[in-house]
């Protein structure tokens, strides 16, 4: 029997129920959607993760006139004696052009005012920073200029190599002083320096006096204080306001400020917080100019990696041992032989402690270029341990002392 025209034809009482299906397919189209918007969302994630790693890797520039220049002079220049040690040349250029045209006149020429040889040890268990005086009397080789003529071979102040043709220079000079092979290098100015400190939310200090320096930018009561870019750079740079006005007490001063930068990047959970990381890394890689070997932001990532577990004793700050020059006390030279044995013991990936540094009102000498005139005081004190002992204490500081103690 067939149904007639019109008649809705028979329920299958097999088939599903419509009504049941319904959820189910809600369901299935949700799933569809989330999966879409997950992929969608992890491409988003990796995109932004890609487009903040290239940008933080185009910030670094590389300084490839460096490689070449060094590349001329292989031959003289001493090996490496431990392998895994890194020995790594830190340069503060006073530049004034850029964005640093607000200190002063920008006349074409650079000094490095700071100059600080910082020895990873092999284990990666301790870092040793030696800051090397700008007036120190040395001997700086025959240097080529960036226009290609040449500085003549001279024993003058550690500065003038910097001054007269640049890095790669003010390199050959430090290795031809200290018979150490500089790895790498980095040069750091005024602005990279404030963008930094201002990454870190401020770097404490404490001052025995206040201080009044309007050449600096500087006005700030006794006491412990939380500096900020422009403070913390008329600080680290601030003479005749604090202390005896030597560059000496300005080199203890920095130190003393860059252990506490350090204490307060590993106790605050910087390195390890990339929300908090990525800002510092902006700040550092902008204005920084590097050798290959630390030109590229995966490998400075590495080498934060194998020294965030240094702990904060480990990490130490030194002068090397100095005294005003015989023949100009506005000048400074070596205490020997302790300035050669930490040299050795450096370059040899020796052991080399640090006690609190001991200052006095006289300490260091003066400055021959920007204060001449200014009497000297007596040296760097000489290690504290015996000649004899294999592992010499100098003066200095650690990133875990109390900037109040």
């Amino acid at each position: 029997m067939t149904d007639r025209p019109g008649t809705p034809p028979a329920a299958d009482p097999d088939a599903p129920d419509p009504d049941a299906m319904a959820p189910a397919r809600r369901r299935r189209r949700w799933l569809r959607w989330a999966a879409l918007g997950a992929a969608v969302l992890v491409l988003a994630a990796g995109g932004t993760a890609w487009w903040l790693y290239e940008q933080l890797d185009g910030n670094i520039r590389t300084d490839t006139d460096t490689a070449r220049e060094l590349a001329r002079y292989e031959s003289e220049r001493p090996v490496a004696a431990v392998a895994g040690a890194r020995n790594i040349l830190v340069i503060g250029s006073d530049t004034r052009g850029g964005g640093n045209g607000e200190y002063g006149e920008d006349s074409g020429t650079q000094r490095s005012d700071t100059a600080i040889l910082l020895h990873l040890a092999a284990d990666r268990r301790s870092a040793t920073a030696v800051s090397l005086p700008r007036d120190l009397m040395t001997e700086i080789p025959r240097c080529r200029k960036p226009d290609g003529a040449h500085s003549e071979a001279q024993f003058a102040p550690f500065n003038r190599a910097f001054e007269a043709a640049g890095t790669a220079c003010t390199i050959r000079t430090v290795e031809t002083l200290t018979g150490i092979r500089v790895d790498h290098h980095v040069i750091v100015d005024f602005t990279g320096f404030k963008k930094l400190v201002d990454a870190v939310d401020g770097v404490e200090v404490c001052l025995n006096s206040a201080i009044d320096d309007r050449k600096a930018h500087l006005r700030l009561p006794a006491g412990p204080q939380t500096l900020r870019g422009e403070q913390a750079l008329g600080f680290v740079r601030a003479r005749y306001s604090m202390g005896n006005g030597s560059d000496t007490d300005r080199m203890g001063r920095q130190q003393e400020f860059l252990g506490s930068l350090v204490k307060k990047m590993q106790s605050d959970g910087v390195l390890l917080n990339p929300v908090r990381l990525y800002p510092v890394l902006d700040a550092a890689t902008s204005t920084l100019m590097t050798d290959a070997g630390l030109d590229t932001l995966r490998k400075l990532y590495d080498l934060v990696r194998e020294v965030r577990a240094i702990p904060a004793g480990g990490v130490q700050f030194m002068t090397v041992p100095r005294r005003p020059y015989t023949y100009n006390s506005d000048r400074d030279e070596l205490v020997e032989p302790d300035a050669r044995r930490l040299f050795d013991a450096l370059r040899n990936d020796r052991t080399v402690s640090v006690v609190k540094q001991i200052r006095t009102d006289d300490d260091g000498s003066g400055d021959g270029e920007d204060n001449p005139g200014r009497s000297a005081g007596p040296s760097t004190p000489s290690p504290r341990a015996p000649q004899s002992s294999a592992q010499p204490t100098y003066e200095g500081t650690t990133a875990e002392q109390d900037v109040c103690k």
